[in-house]
């Protein structure tokens, strides 16, 4: 679709730009009836020139979508090489991490996160220790304000644009199971976001928002080359982020974080066109009692959606693990982990995140709702429900709160889900014509692939096709 685009937006450009320039919400003098964020219906009316509303309705009727290329990662990126020791009898992993990293900004320190210390997991005694820490062989001095940070003071300030390169052994403790990104369940361990990362924020520095109690991943981190050599007992399997060679090592590029799944697991693997091959795999552990066959259908038909509606998927890998104990997905670059029976709507937003989330980053603890509520609106358009959210009750607590943090949410647990995912889903569609909808959104990824995004970057990026984004969505509280 990218090479038909190509070749045919010659002839239409300039008049597409016009369009782009001047579009609304629907066609001249047209009346539509739309739900608000307390589950009210209403109707309005908008107004837009005949001439743009045709030249606009052309377009798509053509399927033009004039996007410019991505952007590329920058060259620069850290680069972390690991060893992972999985001892499931024993409930721990361990290993070392080095990583190089070049900053964009005159750095005293770095500043790492250790996910695993984050309230939720805490709560189920999942735990994690680093140290030393040490460049060319000696100590740096390190301290801890809080259980998720920890920083290395540089004896030397690094300037921008220089490499530093360090290395920390480390030591993770997964007791027991827990519902969320790092458990364990007899022979079956889930591994997300359980190497220290660096917290940066490429333009803008080190990012040292607080971990809350919600389901959330609140991590500001970079896009990365990972190389990671995985080691497990004999008779368990491994899928993990990225590329497999055969030999138990691990290589994922231009990713945010690194996820590992082991367990005992019954794998299919299909390669598909998306347009470049992309070989595809489902591993369904075997206390789980399901067909990967299942999953693998869903996942492969997703992917061809949301590569037909937002551009090509940019990884040559995509994997999938069921494991017990997991009640819905939680999404990482190239590998999402689901709970049984998952198969339904749960598979196509994990898979949504490969573009909002992994591909478009975010601070997922500032703003869920870049990678939740949008996620929500590409499976609102693959499964066809997008009427069904907009006719979602919202909470009292949580009309036009789907902006706020996940600061906010953790006091509203109850109503994060309908407030941020079908809420922000809701928001988008109150743009209008969801193709042009998605036309904008393949915009964004467009202008901001491989960077962290901002609610503020979406919505200059959503106003190049709709003028009026910013009310629009401010009235969602997102902006």
């Amino acid at each position: 679709m990218e090479t038909r685009v190509t070749r045919r937006i010659a002839a239409l450009v300039f008049a597409l730009g016009l369009a782009a320039a001047a579009c609304s919400n629907g066609g001249g003098g047209s009346s539509s009836s739309t739900t608000d964020r307390g589950g009210r219906s209403s109707t309005t009316t908008t107004r837009a020139s005949t001439t743009t509303t045709t030249t606009r309705e052309q377009a798509l009727a053509a399927g033009i979508c004039p996007i410019p290329s991505r952007g590329a990662p920058d060259v620069n990126r850290p680069h972390y090489s690991a060893r992972v020791d999985v001892r499931p009898a024993e409930g721990e992993v361990s290993g070392d991490l080095s990583v190089t990293f070049s900053p964009d900004l005159d750095v005293t320190e770095l500043v790492f996160r250790l996910w695993p210390n984050a309230p939720r997991l805490a709560a189920a005694g999942i735990g994690i220790d680093v140290g030393p820490i040490t460049r060319a062989g000696t100590a740096l001095p390190i301290s801890q304000p809080d259980p998720t940070t920890v920083v290395v003071a540089l004896p030397v300030p690094l300037a921008a644009g220089d490499s530093i390169a360090v290395t920390m052994p480390w030591r993770l403790s997964v007791p027991g199971s827990a519902s969320d990104r790092i458990s364990r369940t007899g022979e079956a361990m889930r591994l997300g976001s359980f190497l220290p990362l660096l917290a940066w924020q490429p333009g803008v520095g080190w990012a040292r928002d607080p971990a809350t109690a919600g389901f959330a991943e609140a991590a500001v981190s970079p896009v990365a080359d990972y190389d990671v050599s995985i080691t497990v007992p004999a008779g368990l399997t491994v899928l993990a982020s990225g590329s497999h060679d055969g030999a138990g090592r691990w290589r994922a590029e231009r990713a945010r974080d690194f996820a590992v799944s082991v367990g005992r697991f019954a794998v299919v693997t299909e390669t598909v066109g998306l347009p470049d091959p992309v070989e595809v795999t489902v591993g369904v552990h075997d206390t789980v009692g399901e067909a990967p066959e299942l999953y693998l259908e869903r996942i492969v038909a997703a992917l061809r959606h949301f590569a037909l509606r937002y551009g090509p998927y940019p990884w040559d890998t995509f994997s999938t693990a069921i494991t017990p104990d997991l009640s819905g997905g939680i999404e990482f670059p190239t590998h999402v982990m689901q709970g049984p029976g998952s198969s339904g709507r749960t598979t196509p937003h994990e898979v949504a995140h490969q573009w909002f989330y992994a591909l478009v980053g975010n601070n997922q603890g500032r703003d869920p709702f870049l990678d939740e509520g949008v996620a929500s609106f590409a499976e609102g358009r693959f499964e066809s429900t997008l009427d069904d959210f907009g006719a979602t009750s919202i909470p009292s607590g949580g009309i036009d709160q789907a902006g706020r943090p996940m600061t906010f949410w953790e006091s509203h647990l109850s109503d994060y889900y309908r407030s941020v995912y079908v809420q922000g889903a809701s928001a988008l569609a109150a743009l209008g014509n969801p193709d042009l909808i998605d036309c904008a959104l393949r915009l964004y990824i467009a202008d901001h692939a491989y960077q962290i995004a901002t609610q503020a970057d979406l919505v200059d990026s959503l106003t190049k096709v709709f003028p009026e984004a910013a009310t629009v969505l401010s009235r969602y509280g997102i902006g």
